[in-house]
């Protein structure tokens, strides 16, 4: 089952979620990692290329998981979930959704910021814009380090969120995200 359905996750949704959550915490690792390495490091300019090419291959899937999602059926909630946890749940969502959403733009503005494209992987480039505003690096570093923080926070929520449903509530909430259901 690749699609959907109003009962369970297909297997596209099932490996953007997995490959998208290994994408941000590796990133985040790395960029955790990166903030201790100076200009002499070894390691350094190896690092923010690595780091700037996941984060390009992220954003593209997260583009195309909205595709995904908006042109696809969403599950319904599980059974027997309250109207406040479902709420919680998709606000959470939000969340998540909103913070890649900002932490993409502000790697793409830092790595930018003097003007030169973003070589991914030594395939393509992801041209810069025209124009930078002043100090627009470290506006963006700020914005995008704070927000990588609260992204990992509501991260572990929706975390704990999916434990309690596998092992409190004993419903197929996180067993749908691992693999397709049968419809009920």
């Amino acid at each position: 089952m690749l699609k959907n359905s109003k009962s369970s996750y297909g297997w596209v949704a099932i490996l953007l979620h997995w490959l998208m959550a290994l994408g941000v915490f590796g990133l985040f690792g790395l960029g955790v990692y990166m903030v201790e390495l100076t200009y002499y490091d070894t390691w350094y300019k190896g690092s923010l290329d690595l780091h700037k090419s996941v984060g390009i291959t992220l954003a593209a899937l997260l583009l195309f998981r909205f595709g995904w999602r908006l042109l696809g059926t969403q599950p319904d909630p599980v059974a027997g979930s309250s109207k406040a946890v479902n709420m919680a749940a998709h606000s959470v969502h939000k969340l998540i959704y909103l913070a890649l959403i900002v932490i993409v733009t502000s790697g793409y503005l830092i790595s930018t910021a003097d003007g030169r494209a973003i070589d991914v992987f030594n395939l393509f480039a992801v041209p810069a814009l025209p124009e930078s505003v002043a100090n627009q690096e470290d506006i963006a570093g700020k914005i995008h380090f704070y927000a990588a923080y609260g992204l990992i926070g509501v991260v572990v929520l929706h975390a704990l969120g999916a434990l309690k449903h596998h092992f409190i509530d004993k419903d197929k909430t996180l067993i749908r995200m691992i693999k397709p259901l049968k419809d009920d």
